[in-house]
């Protein structure tokens, strides 16, 4: 059972309907914007895992995101990125994996420190399961992706996906960065662009799709990522350990 508790905050898996409604509800707020909008809930939610971390001094819930573990790549077509994206080079995939899904923290608090116990119970999880891959859809909120050509451009140039793994376009409506993008990217305005989650992925040699999904039901876009465990640099993984301990 996960329980890791760091500082001000811990991190839990979800036990009861009340606690994925609570999950359910910070979701809402934080890519509806708007806690009274249609509840964010799909068919996902009763086969995954939820993680919730909370304040411990207050209780709310602050930041939550699901989990969704897989024998291998064999499984790939169950995960939620395969509707969006076509997995079939991950089939090949021969360990654990898991997909990281709908992450979100409260856009009220402000604390560095919720990301990093949110990284640290999952890399809590990843070592105690043997997972091998983490994957997801990282997303960029809104879907004009003129503002966020640098960081796009910065994908291009550094993070795409080895071929092997590479996914292909599935969705109907996508914008192709690798191939329409021709600028250099300003490497600093790419930073302060990219969503903090994909940051952190990059950060530990995390890669990325070569287009990006138009979400208009959840008004993003969003790239497929992908974590090979055994690529993370050792002092990245260090420092992950550390949040852990």
């Amino acid at each position: 059972m996960l329980s890791l508790k760091k500082g001000r905050y811990r991190a839990r898996f979800a036990e009861t309907a009340e606690d994925i409604g609570a999950a359910q509800a910070l979701r809402t707020l934080a890519f509806r914007g708007d806690r009274e909008a249609e509840l964010d809930a799909d068919m996902f939610d009763d086969i995954c895992d939820h993680v919730l971390v909370e304040d411990q001094r207050s209780g709310d819930l602050v930041c939550c995101f699901r989990i969704l573990p897989l024998t291998g790549g064999q499984e790939i077509a169950r995960s939620y990125s395969a509707q969006y994206y076509e997995l079939s080079a991950l089939e090949a995939f021969p360990g654990k994996m898991v997909e990281m899904g709908r992450f979100c923290i409260d856009p009220s608090v402000k604390d560095p420190d919720i990301l990093r116990v949110a990284w640290g119970a999952m890399t809590t999880y990843v070592d105690e399961q043997g997972v091998e891959m983490l994957f997801g859809c990282s997303s960029f909120h809104g879907t004009d992706a003129d503002q966020y050509l640098d960081a796009f451009a910065m994908l291009k140039e550094r993070h795409l996906a080895p071929k092997r793994w590479l996914p292909r376009v599935k969705a109907p409506k996508v914008f192709n960065f690798a191939q329409k993008l021709r600028r250099k990217p300003d490497a600093k305005l790419a930073m302060l662009r990219m969503p903090p989650l994909l940051r952190t992925y990059l950060l530990m040699g995390g890669w990325v799709s070569d287009h990006a999904v138009v979400d208009s039901h959840m008004n993003t876009l969003h790239v497929f990522t992908g974590l090979e465990i055994n690529a993370i640099p050792p002092a990245r993984k260090r420092l992950l350990r550390a949040t852990t301990g």
